[in-house]
């Protein structure tokens, strides 16, 4: 079963930069497409980007459009998002998660704990 692990998380001023990792352990990860979500106690959850499991097809959340970008390297099992002029809105936890395409469900099970970003001066 596949399963994914987040870091890069932190505290950065507003108008900083970020880089997030997803590493997967398990088999097939370029049978997956990868997204990121976030999410905190309170918040509602929201999809920020996702890849298709070739790397063909991106999309991102409007608020985050020209400002972050997703990539993926299947000979490392990783998906990374490069985050760009943060914003201290962009705060939340991250998590990334696996789906057999990118608009349909999240595989049970598939994402970890998650890693903090905090936009603050």
């Amino acid at each position: 079963q596949l399963q994914l692990v987040e870091s890069g998380g932190g505290l950065v001023q507003p108008g900083g930069s970020l880089r997030l990792s997803c590493v997967a352990s398990g088999s097939a990860f370029d049978y997956y497409a990868i997204g990121w979500f976030r999410q905190s106690p309170g918040k509602e959850r929201e999809g920020v980007s996702c890849i298709s499991k070739s790397g063909s097809s991106i999309n991102y959340v409007d608020s985050v459009k020209g400002r972050f970008t997703i990539s993926r390297d299947n000979a490392k099992n990783t998906v990374y998002l490069q985050m760009s002029s943060l914003k201290p809105e962009d705060t939340d936890r991250y998590y990334c998660a696996a789906y057999l395409y990118c608009s349909g469900p999240k595989v049970a099970g598939s994402w970890g704990q998650g890693t903090q970003v905090t936009v603050s001066s």
